[in-house]
């Protein structure tokens, strides 16, 4: 009897997977707040109630959200976990970003919600929802107070800022594949919309299927936050849980806190929600012992330890230590340090100045200080163009100075401290993406385009060096094509044994073109992790690009011809020569003279950097070690092994 009782219990798979999707929503530090009142004045809190919502059904749609803070979701949508997570995340940040904030009127001593939102076809919710059939009407008109139905626009422009956001941040997977997703404010997009009509294949950034996923409320009486207040409070503690999980050290013992530079930090937490996220991370060393130990003037920045160092003893204002600590954290999270290559390192450091200081005066971010790198010259150029031009004048250059003093870097590596590697990164580009997101969908004012490029950028990280030579291996070695001839007949077709085909042959000039040259460092300084590591990847391409052997220099002190040899031999049975000085050229000389080396066959140059400056006269490439530089700035494409 028991167990036909069990029987007849089923679990329902869906409820569950909301369920458990809900639980990971609301229990996500960045949505705590909106799910709590803060404060503890406010009875709207995010909630989610299971029902067959029949306007939802006809519309396709999986949940919509009431200005109290409800969330219908539709018991019949098939969703998965992640999915749901997607919806619900929707939901919360179309709250969060203030898509739904109904006039608000104070009154003193009173905390009071009236007017609340209506959910049609259900029960009263806690007591602020009443059971009425108004707001089921889903034009663009009920949605935006009496609006015209033209902004339809407006309510598909903040599904797609929405839908952008959760993208940036990877926040759930979307129920259907998205296009490519604009990226204008809000009211630009409604705008431009309004006029060309609303682009297809964009209504799945709605949770609500072909109808709005928002449903308006009266005016509002209530003396609690709003519903953006609560949300940046939530994005602040997100960043601040972000920053110990990854292990940041958030006080180290024994430093005594300088109040001066935490007032200027807390003012981006609190004020400045761009740089928000950032600020709630980093750690402020003020320390006489320690500025004088690392020649810091005014201030420089570890990276790797997100931890900005500051001199006490600098006669700042407080606008410029404003100032100071975005111009160190926007030198930490858009990884300056780890984009040198080639570059020298301190006029590498001096461009990216130039860039940033650019930026903060035209944001209004504090005040210049004294000595700061700044020239209304490089307005709207990126750090790289700007190294170009200033390289030209290295005697100048050397005379000026970053925050750091004169002739020093303000972007520090501290060897002592192991990098936290992809998990600080992560946190890096969450805390820009969260900050530039919640900027624009606020109208906190325009950004400078190229620091807008720079974060954007920061969600597209470059191929590994594997994934970049096997690139260069297909754009550069050809491989030989097969083609048909009856010269090789072949009667592989059963049901007509007796009538020829034509078979593949493989033409024997094509294989003999299909070839590459590599000039292999066998010096003291290179290491053997590093040599099988690069000759391996080589020989995995080769075989893959069907060449059947390479045309090897081994260089040290001197050149060693070793002729073709297999792709198999290259990454298992290549024997050193020798273990002396490096020049390379020699070596590179050798294959561009040799008369059986084809003359559009490219060389491949493997080195630790520790090389004479080479010239080679024909396609080529570099591969060397991720912290490596080459004594000269390379005119091909230059791969770092990791």
């Amino acid at each position: 009897m028991s167990a036909a009782r069990g029987a007849s219990r089923k679990v329902d798979r869906r409820l569950e997977a909301a369920q458990n999707a809900w639980s990971a929503v609301s229990g996500n530090a960045m949505f705590r707040a909106l799910a709590s009142d803060p404060t503890g004045t406010d009875p709207r809190a995010l909630r989610m109630r299971w029902a067959e919502d029949a306007q939802l059904i006809r519309d396709r749609g999986h949940a919509r959200v009431y200005a109290d803070g409800t969330v219908i979701a539709n018991k019949h949508s098939p969703l998965e976990p992640d999915e749901w997570i997607w919806v619900f995340a929707h939901c919360a940040l179309h709250l969060g970003f203030g898509h739904l904030s109904p006039t608000v009127t104070s009154v003193p001593g009173t905390a009071s919600v009236t007017g609340a939102a209506s959910v049609p076809g259900t029960a009263s919710l806690s007591g602020t929802a009443s059971v009425t059939g108004a707001a089921s009407v889903f034009d663009a008109a009920s949605v935006f107070g009496g609006a015209s139905p033209a902004d339809a626009a407006l309510a598909v422009a903040r599904c797609v800022v929405v839908a952008r956001f959760q993208a940036e941040l990877r926040l759930g997977r979307p129920p259907v594949l998205l296009p490519p997703l604009p990226t204008a404010f809000e009211e630009q997009l409604a705008e431009r919309w309004r006029i060309s009509g609303i682009p297809d294949g964009l209504s799945g950034c709605s949770a609500g299927g072909a109808g709005p996923d928002l449903v308006p409320s009266a005016p509002v009486t209530t003396a609690a936050m709003s519903w953006p207040d609560r949300f940046a409070l939530g994005l602040g503690q997100a960043a601040a849980e972000a920053v110990d999980e990854a292990g940041a050290l958030r006080s180290d013992s024994g430093r005594k806190t300088d109040e001066a530079w935490e007032v200027a930090r807390r003012w981006f937490v609190s004020s400045y929600p761009l740089l928000a996220g950032l600020a709630a991370g980093f750690t402020i060393v003020s320390d006489v012992a320690v500025a004088r130990d690392l020649s810091i003037s005014v201030a420089a920045v570890d990276p790797s330890a997100a931890e900005i160092y500051v001199n006490p003893l600098a006669p700042l204002t407080a606008e410029e230590r404003r100032f100071v600590i975005a111009h160190e954290m926007l030198h930490a999270a858009l990884r300056h340090g780890d984009r040198i290559a080639h570059r020298d390192p301190y006029l590498w450091n001096v461009a990216t100045d130039y860039v940033i200081n650019g930026w903060l005066v035209e944001m209004a971010v504090g005040d210049l200080p004294e000595g700061a790198l700044y020239d209304p010259r490089f307005k709207d150029a990126g750090a790289e163009e700007v190294y170009d031009l200033i390289a030209t004048d290295l005697r100048r250059l050397r005379r000026l100075g970053t925050l750091r003093g004169r002739g020093l870097g303000d972007i520090l590596c501290d060897a002592r401290r192991p990098h936290r590697g992809t998990e600080l990164d992560e946190y890096y580009r969450r805390a820009l993406a969260t900050g530039l997101a919640f900027h624009e969908s606020n109208g906190r004012g325009f950004l400078p385009s190229g620091l807008v490029e720079e974060i954007r950028a920061l969600d597209h990280p470059p191929l590994p060096w594997d994934a970049q030579l096997a690139r260069w291996f297909a754009e550069h070695v050809r491989s030989p094509a097969p083609r048909r001839s009856y010269a090789r007949a072949s009667r592989r077709q059963s049901s007509t044994p007796h009538i020829p085909r034509p078979g593949w042959l493989w033409p024997e000039e094509e294989t003999f073109r299909a070839t590459f040259g590599v000039v292999l460092d066998t010096s003291g300084s290179m290491d053997r992790t590093l040599l099988g590591k690069a000759l391996g990847a080589i020989a995995s391409y080769a075989t893959a690009r069907n060449v059947p052997a390479a045309r090897v220099v081994f260089c040290d002190a001197a050149a060693y011809d070793a002729g073709y040899l297999p792709v198999a031999d290259i990454a298992g049975r290549v024997k050193v020569k020798g273990r002396g000085g490096t020049i390379l050229q020699p070596g590179i000389r050798l294959l561009e003279r040799a008369p059986d080396f084809p003359a559009d066959a490219p060389i491949l140059v493997i080195t630790d950097g520790c090389c004479d400056p080479v010239r080679v006269r024909r396609e080529h490439a570099f591969l060397i070690p991720e912290t490596a530089r080459l004594p000269f700035t390379p005119r091909a494409p230059v791969f770092r092994l990791r």
